[in-house]
């Protein structure tokens, strides 16, 4: 079994930064992607930045510019630094980690960006 731990979320200004961190441990094997992921109240969880095992990064078209995925790989640990936070950025962000046997969820941190 695989266990993802978030942390790094909370309230935050318009404009502001936050960094998220997601450590996994367990049974990783071979980790094909991580990423993260949102979900605000009454929309479906999209897909906000990924990262390949090979370093790839994909991002939402909305965040492109404001927010980094990045990763150390020695501790299993992803990172998202948003910066230039908006409101509708406000949202539950979820990790996710995808390896050759299945794809797993962190439980989620709050993020708030309001004034």
């Amino acid at each position: 079994q695989v266990q993802l731990v978030e942390s790094g979320g909370g309230l935050v200004q318009p404009g502001g930064s936050l960094r998220l961190s997601c450590a996994a441990s367990g049974s990783i094997f071979s980790i094909n992607a991580m990423g993260w992921y949102r979900q605000a109240p009454g929309k479906q969880r999209e897909l906000v930045a990924v990262i390949t095992s090979g370093g790839r990064k994909n991002y939402l078209d909305s965040v492109k510019g404001r927010f980094t995925i990045s990763r150390d790989s020695a501790k299993n640990t992803v990172y998202l630094q948003m910066n230039s936070l908006k409101p509708e950025d406000t949202a539950v962000y979820y990790c996710n980690l995808v390896n050759q046997r299945n794809g797993y969820w962190g439980q989620g941190t709050q993020v708030t960006v309001s004034s």
